[in-house]
């Protein structure tokens, strides 16, 4: 998978791989708090036990969690720029993103601010896509995915008002529903809440940090991939452990959409012009997988063609479909959706190695450097102390809603998602928002995105100048 490298290549993609699992080990202390603030200040665990429980989950999580956002990673950047451009201009763009995000998650986790891992590393993508496309010879805007920008956009936009409505309106039904007036009071001393409570609060520990694993670490899984598939295409482009029966079925999917393309009404001109590249595309891919028994048979320098295929055949058809462009026979519509998702085999993956070691750096990481973030959110969010519902509540949410966003690909903010739902709950329970916290997180959320851009776009520049 690795060999034809140079030395110096082989340098910097190992560095780039390094500093990618150091990002994971960031977001790993940087977001434990999302998932061990309200265990602890409720008195249900002790901190080093809510810690490693936390640091386990994260790193399983991972591995459950499959890829949906990995694969929403890793297309917000189009591959063939890092490609096409050369692996000097690749390995620029991937340093500049993962050090633009690293960098500024360090800042905000010493500032003790839960700034939010996912808008860092989705703006260091965005500054580095638009950077790019400002140089000469380039279409500005041209380098960024703008259709899954604006899915990502709005999951993280919508995800912390979910989190502070559904948190306080979770409350409200728990006080109505539930009257023990001890689940609405702060924790006595060092005295642990009644046993049922103190199992819920519990299980929401271990629920969202299992979440924020299969969300959070599809995400520096999406940044490994992104990184090998630029600086190693022959060895990551497609997914080289399929067997003979996985090709086959690939090769049968070519046919059974062309088949059903065959069926297509329509007399649109742009439409047909879509069909037709298309048909070229599908026939490209015949030629290429009807040669080859296993994918590594496919000659090195035609894999990267075979992805590049495979996502415009599977982007054309979704988009001509749901926009209802695509008129075919509603059993020929179905084959062709089965024929797409065999067709993906090809390149939606990601070798064990990667999924270990991104899962390794972020369960470590959540057992260092937690303190700060915890005693933010556990301490300086509301006026009073957390109470037992509050942190049953914020949790409750918390889980649902980032193992929702994991299963339907969208990269939603942990920290985001966690934070707005303690506020919620505090003031549900009218007991007051500590404003100068709240104008901080709430300037950490505004300038996250824009200053992330901002200064993976400079880096890329400077790495740009250096290494090509």
């Amino acid at each position: 998978m690795f060999h034809g490298l140079t030395t110096t290549t082989g340098f910097l993609l190992v560095v780039s791989l390094l500093i990618a699992f150091g990002f994971e080990f960031v977001n790993g202390f940087h977001d434990t708090a999302n998932a061990v603030a309200t265990v602890i200040y409720t008195r249900s665990l002790r901190p080093w036990t809510a810690v490693i429980l936390s640091g386990i989950c994260n790193f399983l999580g991972v591995f459950v969690g499959g890829l949906a956002v990995a694969l929403s990673i890793i297309h917000l950047l189009p591959i063939e720029l890092l490609v096409s451009s050369g692996v000097g201009l690749g390995l620029a763009m991937i340093l500049s993103l993962l050090l633009a995000a690293t960098l500024w998650n360090l800042g905000t986790w010493y500032l003790g601010l839960p700034s939010s891992s996912s808008h860092t590393m989705i703006g260091a993508i965005l500054g580095v896509g638009i950077a790019n496309s400002m140089l000469p010879g380039h279409e500005f805007g041209a380098g960024v995915n703008w259709a899954k920008v604006w899915d990502v956009g709005l999951a993280l936009l919508l995800s912390p008002l979910i989190g502070f409505t559904l948190a306080a309106l979770l409350l409200l039904l728990s006080k109505r529903l539930i009257r023990d007036p001890q689940l609405y009071r702060a924790p006595l001393g060092s005295r642990p809440p009644p046993p049922w409570i103190r199992g819920v609060l519990i299980f929401t520990c271990t629920g969202v940090s299992f979440a924020h694993g299969s969300n959070d670490g599809q995400k520096g899984v999406g940044l490994v991939m992104l990184i090998l598939m630029g600086v190693v295409p022959a060895g990551f482009a497609i997914n080289l452990a399929l067997s003979e029966a996985q090709m086959r079925q690939a090769e049968a999917a070519v046919v059974t959409i062309h088949d059903a393309l065959g069926t297509a009404a329509t007399s649109a001109p742009d439409v047909r012009k879509q069909l037709d590249e298309v048909e070229d595309e599908l026939q490209s891919l015949k030629a290429t997988l009807g040669s080859a028994t296993h994918p590594e048979q496919v000659p090195a320098d035609q894999r990267f063609a075979v992805r590049r295929d495979v996502l415009l055949i599977d982007s054309t058809l979704k988009k001509l479909d749901q926009s209802g462009a695509l008129v075919v026979p509603k059993d020929e519509s179905r084959r062709i959706k089965e024929a797409r998702a065999d067709l993906r085999e090809l390149t939606d993956y990601a070798p064990n190695w990667v999924l270990f070691c991104v899962a390794l750096s972020l369960g470590v990481g959540t057992m260092v450097g937690w303190k700060r973030i915890v005693v933010t959110v556990g301490e300086k969010i509301g006026k009073e102390h957390l109470t037992y519902a509050q942190g049953a509540s914020a949790e409750l949410v918390a889980m649902s809603t980032i193992g929702i966003s994991a299963g339907l690909g969208l990269p939603v903010s942990t920290t985001h998602v966690l934070s707005s739902g303690v506020a919620g709950t505090m003031v549900a329970q009218r007991a007051g928002l500590q404003a100068a916290t709240v104008v901080k997180i709430a300037s950490a959320w505004v300038l996250t995105l824009p200053a992330s851009m901002l200064l993976a776009g400079v880096l890329f520049l400077v790495f740009r100048a250096m290494l090509c």
